[in-house]
């Protein structure tokens, strides 16, 4: 009898396909679909336009994910949101 597998982000990185569609996105936000294709026009979500598709790495998208949407090395919100009265503005 064989131990059942335990799968983390980790191993969905190096799954066959290295993408992520967007209705996983919106899945995983709780939000929907048109949100998710707004995120990534602003540039919140990390992707790249091929034509009418947009293609997102699950890596990128993951790393994103663990950072709460910062930008790698500045620290500073993503672009598109603004800092009020100095809060965090974590939900």
């Amino acid at each position: 009898m064989t131990e059942p597998v335990q799968t983390n982000d980790t191993d969905m990185i190096q799954s066959a396909s290295g993408r992520i569609s967007v209705p996983e996105i919106a899945q995983r936000l709780q939000i929907g679909r048109l949100a998710v294709y707004s995120m990534l026009e602003q540039g919140i979500i990390p992707g790249v336009r091929l034509g009418r598709r947009w293609i997102v790495t699950r890596r990128a998208y993951l790393t994103w994910e663990e950072t709460c949407g910062l930008h790698a090395g500045n620290g500073g919100p993503v672009q598109g949101e603004q800092s009020g009265d100095g809060g965090v503005g974590f939900v």
